[in-house]
């Protein structure tokens, strides 16, 4: 397929790097797509299937896509900006086509699968992958052929010890850096076997994969976890050999829930689609519930300050990441790359603490931190302290000024049992007040059907501290 598909592409004119789009589910076909493309030396973009018209007019105007191979179930969204982008000639699709596109199946069938694949060397551009968007407009960013297989080589390695004989399933989607390296670059490496899972990551049919396909590495994410813990009734995750998350800190009161509930740690970590995946993880047999872990064989990660030189030990700092997997810049986002591509190392934007045995903790976004009467406050702490209490399901927390202009944290609240009511919310503060020192507190607490998230399950607290 891989072959077919490369050829296929080949045929219809993509160059080496030139853009090809992918707005398509997990399944073989987004996997021969982003394959095929980067054997020809062209350039596949990853595209959430979550998006908007004006989402996806955005992205395909800004990566230049020549091509994009998109899913029947999604087309409607791409075809209204179709007119408007002067570099797409050609709209793939998988499924049923509509007049003006072109058959994936088609044009795959009449390829020769024998594809020669172009001469590229380590500097040459291999994939694009869009970052989630947690503070605004999603930037590219920019994937070397040298950097592709490391995180196969290190966490693949070093933090699940992957086997031919593991199967692994992924709640986190392909189009996701997270996701692609789950379901695709480590299990490929190692000769292991993926599940793709194409549909919403339901609890239910998360729970019901599970116990059909038996994966034995499961990756997810935070709140993927918290859903699944919010489930009645019994669930089989037995042949679950490791449980694996990422994309934002897991919360201490999850991992503790989860361990009670299911007899597994769950091994958080932290990276990012600029560092290409996971550079800080907990290990099997070793982890700490509320931590980032510890860094991984390979990469190098320092707390820094304000001067850009390592904070003491237990004192907060700027995550700064360096190693073979970081990305080379974001595409025509020039002041962007020098804030975030500072020489060798990776500025995440993450603050952290790390403690004398080298595990590290989040303490927030670095525009995340609320300063309250002067003092710092993590809105991780008092989201932790909430999801203790039994009626929390999720939680979010950020700052909003007061009467006088002062700055105080704001709660906003997924029940998952109980009824919004002022006395719950009273409770709430209550609860955080025995745990936290007083000012730390929020002021207000709201109660939402659900948080504002990216795609990829990252909420956007920039949407929250918006009037």
């Amino acid at each position: 397929m891989v072959d077919r598909t490369g050829n296929a592409l080949r045929a219809l004119g993509i160059e080496p790097e030139q853009r090809v789009a992918l707005v398509l589910p997990d399944s073989p076909e987004f996997v021969a797509a982003f394959l095929g493309a980067i054997k020809i030396g062209a350039i596949p973009v990853t595209l959430s299937t979550l998006l908007t018209e004006g989402d996806y007019a955005y992205l395909l105007a800004d990566c230049r896509a020549r091509a994009v191979v998109v899913a029947d179930g999604l087309l409607s969204r791409i075809g209204p900006a179709r007119g408007e982008l002067r570099d797409l000639r050609h709209v793939i699709v998988a499924g049923q086509t509509s007049p003006g596109t072109i058959a994936l199946s088609e044009i795959t069938a009449g390829a020769s699968d024998k594809c020669e694949a172009e001469s590229t060397g380590p500097d040459d551009m291999c994939f694009w992958q869009y970052s989630s968007g947690t503070t605004g407009a999603p930037k590219a960013v920019v994937h070397l052929q040298r950097s592709a297989m490391a995180p196969a080589e290190l966490h693949g390695r070093h933090v699940v010890a992957m086997r031919p004989d593991d199967r692994v399933f992924s709640v986190a989607k392909l189009f996701f850096s997270y996701g692609l390296n789950n379901s695709l670059v480590i299990p490929f490496r190692h000769g292991a076997t993926s599940v793709l899972f194409p549909g919403r990551p339901e609890p239910g049919a998360v729970f019901a994969t599970i116990a059909q396909e038996r994966p034995t590495v499961f990756y997810g994410v935070p709140s993927a976890y918290a859903a699944m813990l919010a489930t009645d009734g019994e669930h089989d995750v037995s042949s679950v050999r490791l449980f694996v998350s990422a994309g934002e800190a897991l919360p201490r009161p999850i991992f503790e829930r989860w361990k009670a509930r299911f007899g597994a740690e769950i091994l958080d970590g932290i990276g990012s689609t600029e560092i290409g995946y996971i550079a800080i993880s907990n290990f099997a047999g070793r982890a700490r519930a509320g931590t980032s872990g510890e860094v991984i064989p390979g990469y190098e990660a320092k707390v820094a300050g304000a001067d850009g030189a390592p904070v003491e030990s237990g004192e907060v700092g700027d995550l700064m990441v360096r190693g073979p997997s970081t990305a080379l810049c974001y595409w025509h986002k020039r002041e962007a790359t020098k804030q975030t591509f500072r020489g060798q190392w990776v500025f995440t934007g993450d603050r952290y603490s790390v403690d004398a045995a080298g595990y590290h903790t989040y303490q927030g976004r670095s525009d995340d931190l609320l300063k309250v009467g002067g003092i710092w406050v993590s809105p991780l702490e008092v989201e932790t302290a909430l999801l203790e209490h039994g009626a929390v399901r999720e939680c979010a927390v950020v700052g909003r000024e007061d009467a006088d202009g002062l700055v105080k944290p704001a709660a906003y609240v997924v029940l998952r049992n109980g009824d919004p009511s002022e006395g719950l919310a009273w409770e709430l503060r209550a609860f955080v007040k025995d745990r936290l020192a007083p000012y730390k507190y929020p002021r207000w607490i709201e109660f939402v059907p659900e948080l504002p998230k990216t795609s990829t399950g990252k909420v956007q607290r920039y949407k929250l501290r918006q009037p």
